[in-house]
């Protein structure tokens, strides 16, 4: 096995004595930094390079911090002026899964760059920690490689926004294919609109 191997194989025991004290050290120290920072290098190379990172010009790594837990519904003082099912509180759950919320975090912050891809690094009782990948579409090292030149389209701006990065096709639905996923294509709203609203197509 490679040495890349032996890491992958270290970090699918996380309850071994290694990983959790390292696991724990760590978190200690993202706790004392900014909830987006930029990093020299990710803290798990080989999970980084499987989706997509290269220790190259062009790319970067940030890593984002999340408030763990549900949606709770913001109104003034728990009361929803409604309907009985519309009275639920606090055992909501966002649309969105937190790993895209901290991918959107990090592509708010910095603009200039893409998201390509993210994982997870790290979590306590309050917080998440992924490290972001962010690709520079600018720089020569980026527009010159065949492999990853595709995000310097503009079409690919804010992917992270529009939910088209892994975290983001996750949260629509668009792991499950077939009979289970008969509404999710091409989304849920598209769908729903194409079933119901009335289309009165023009002869011409």
């Amino acid at each position: 096995m490679g040495a890349y191997k032996y890491v992958e194989e270290l970090w699918k025991k996380k309850q071994s004595d290694v990983l959790r004290f390292l696991l724990r050290i760590r978190c200690w120290e993202y706790r004392q930094l900014p909830g987006v920072i930029r990093l020299n290098h990710p803290s798990r190379p080989d999970k980084a390079r499987r989706m997509g990172y290269k220790a190259k010009q062009g790319f970067v790594i940030y890593r984002s911090r999340v408030r763990r837990g549900g949606r709770k519904k913001p109104v003034h003082k728990g009361i929803v002026y409604g309907k009985p099912v519309n009275q639920g509180i606090v055992q909501l759950k966002p649309a969105r899964n937190l790993r895209n919320v901290a991918e959107e975090r990090v592509g708010r912050k910095i603009g200039g760059l893409r998201v390509l891809n993210s994982y997870w690094v790290n979590e306590d009782s309050t917080y998440k920690y992924f490290e972001v990948i962010c690709v520079d579409p600018a720089h020569a090292a980026i527009r010159n490689d065949a492999r990853v030149n595709w995000i310097c389209n503009p079409v690919h701006k804010h992917r992270e926004l529009r939910g088209l990065t892994s975290a983001g096709k996750d949260q629509r639905g668009l792991r499950t294919k077939g009979h289970g996923a008969n509404k999710a294509r091409p989304s849920k709203r598209s769908n729903y609109n194409r079933r119901n609203e009335l289309s009165l197509k023009r002869y011409r």
